[in-house]
């Protein structure tokens, strides 16, 4: 259903950008290419038609965005996110590192060292 809906999307948003396209706002452009008196619809009524095309494409591109975001497929649920598992390993960086406390002598580690 959802690739469906994004189909019929595409579909009307072609629709909408070829009637917005045909239609001028002063009542030329293509619209006024269909004022010979052997026409059916004049001018004012392409131009009618044009409009109500519009709004109609408008609302059907909103309620199926609607529908889309609907029927988007959920089926990798986890339990927890990616980012909250690496909060949670992560190193404290207020943790002071233990380091001895005792200078080391340096002639009794070569003693050891030597002995060994």
């Amino acid at each position: 259903m959802y690739i469906l809906s994004i189909v019929l999307i595409f579909i009307v948003c072609l629709l909408m950008v070829l009637i917005v396209l045909v239609q001028n706002s002063k009542g030329g452009g293509l619209a006024s290419s269909f004022s010979g008196n052997n026409q059916i619809m004049g001018v004012r009524r392409t131009t009618d038609f044009l409009e109500k095309a519009t709004w109609y494409l408008a609302g059907a591109l909103l309620i199926l965005c609607i529908l889309a975001s609907a029927f988007i497929p959920r089926d990798e649920i986890q339990s927890e996110s990616i980012i909250s598992e690496q909060v949670q390993s992560a190193v404290d960086p207020t943790q002071v590192p233990n380091f001895p406390t005792n200078p080391i002598d340096v002639e009794s580690v070569e003693e050891d060292a030597e002995t060994e």
